[in-house]
């Protein structure tokens, strides 16, 4: 799977789920209520920074301190294409990867920065920042989560063996 868009911001360590779509913002469970409360506590401007670009990377740790489903659906209904950090909370890698959410981890994330064009091979790990010319060597999901992510999720997977 091969996702080619741009960086729209780069995140610090440590965003908790709860941050991510805190409960007092969410007025709906649904893709339309989960997607108006992404990131309000983190970042006001999300979804304006979004129009630049669909990727979103962020320091270790992403997602951490809560096992809310809906931290990574929020992001999904928000249009996000990939999240790529040093490292995820596990709960919330999983919960990324059932819900068909591409996320990849990779330790130099000061490598990008917004607004840089990335294309990113999630078979292979690799990370091509096309406006650096560089490129950075992320962490390649076992076949069975790959499958699983690329699928659309969990349900989307279980639909096509099915």
């Amino acid at each position: 799977m091969q996702i080619n868009d741009k960086v729209f911001e780069v995140y610090p360590e440590n965003i908790s789920a709860e941050l991510i779509a805190h409960t007092r913002h969410v007025t709906a469970v649904t893709p339309e209520g989960l997607s108006a409360a992404c990131m309000k506590d983190v970042d006001p401007d999300f979804h304006k920074k979004m129009e630049t670009g669909k990727i979103l990377v962020a320091g270790k740790n992403f997602g951490c301190n809560s096992s809310r489903e809906w931290a990574p659906a929020a992001l999904l209904y928000s249009g996000v294409k990939l999240i790529i950090a040093p490292s995820f909370s596990r709960i919330f890698y999983r919960n990324a990867i059932n819900i068909g959410l591409p996320i990849l981890e990779c330790r130099n994330i000061g490598a990008f920065k917004p607004g840089d064009s990335l294309e990113v091979n999630l078979s292979t790990g690799s990370i091509k920042n096309v406006t650096s010319g560089k490129t950075e060597q992320g962490t390649v999901l076992p076949p069975f989560l790959l499958d699983i992510m690329t699928a659309g999720g969990l349900m989307e997977k279980l639909k096509v063996e099915a």
